[in-house]
């Protein structure tokens, strides 16, 4: 007696009948399947020898379904088409983990490389694409999924969550103050290389740098022009943390550097300048509806000790 239970018969041959019988034709079949006529002919036969009977009528130029491939077709047909649509399924469960988040190089560094490891311990499922960049990024039209920026907040027809106000100090490396060249109070700068980040020229309304800094602080008599100037935040702190001079950081992404040591700031106490600028989050509307969007959001503002 022939056991016709499912797991006693061939899947390959199954999927292999099934392209063969809705095409009439080894050949296309064995196109749609990527294999060749000969392995259709053979799994077919493996399947019939399962059976005990045959599928097809094998003419000169053509196949035709016998009664009883007649009769097995139809239910094989909706069987994969049901495991694709629950392979969809899961395809959207998988992509729905998937999330692009935008930032600025410097934020993207500094910032949420070194928390990632939190991220993933709080939500494991989420997949994180980061796209490290000062480019705009049109959210509404799902270029990324979020980001997290630097700027004056004004993203209109967008969610927006300030996560943190932005005030600028100098910071160096602990080595590079010497009895020679001494940084105790900010006049001290004028004997020392300036480093400038000009990725502040993102956001045109304001763009702080040493001339405001120093202007701000009522410093006179260092040259707020000279130095070396980077288009990137995280090569003017790297090289502070090399000693080539003092750069001007934020408490956010300062902070790694500065609890290592690899840091310091010269003058702290009285040398924090606010800015008309912060940090936030940003989305679309229609993005935050994604319960992982809500769940990246959610873990972004715990980070920065905020609730929502």
């Amino acid at each position: 007696m022939i056991d016709l239970r499912l797991s006693n018969l061939p899947l390959n041959g199954l999927r292999a009948f099934e392209a063969a019988a809705r095409h009439l034709s080894f050949r296309d079949a064995a196109d749609e399947l990527a294999v060749t006529p000969a392995a259709i002919s053979h799994q077919i036969k493996g399947l019939e020898e399962r059976l005990g009977m045959q599928l097809f009528e094998r003419r000169t130029r053509a196949i035709a379904l016998t009664q009883a491939g007649l009769l097995l077709l139809p239910e094989t047909s909706q069987g994969f088409q049901t495991l694709q649509k629950g392979l969809a399924r899961l395809s959207v469960q998988r992509d729905d983990q998937a999330l692009t988040i935008t930032a600025s190089p410097s934020m993207a560094a500094r910032w949420l490389l070194p928390r990632l490891d939190r991220l993933e311990q709080r939500h494991p499922d989420l997949e994180i694409r980061i796209s490290a960049t000062n480019d705009v990024v049109d959210l509404e039209r799902g270029d990324a999924d979020a980001g997290l920026r630097f700027g004056s907040g004004r993203y209109p027809g967008l969610h927006i969550d300030c996560l943190a106000d932005v005030d600028l100090f100098p910071v160096c490396a602990p080595g590079l103050s010497s009895a020679d060249k001494p940084l105790s109070k900010p006049t001290d700068l004028a004997h020392h290389l300036l480093l400038h980040d000009d990725s502040w020229a993102m956001d045109r309304d304001m763009i702080p740098g040493w001339d405001m800094w120093l202007r701000t602080m009522g410093v006179e008599g260092v040259d707020a022009s000279r130095g070396v100037r980077f288009d990137n935040a995280v090569l003017t702190q790297q090289a502070a943390t090399l000693g080539r001079g003092v750069a001007l950081a934020t408490t956010d992404l300062a902070m790694t550097d500065l609890e290592s040591g690899t840091l310091i700031r010269p003058f702290e106490g009285h040398d924090a300048m606010e800015v008309d600028l912060g940090i936030y989050f940003v989305c679309s509307h229609r993005a935050l509806e994604r319960p992982a969007v809500a769940a990246f959001r959610s873990w972004v503002l715990s980070e920065f000790g905020k609730s929502g």
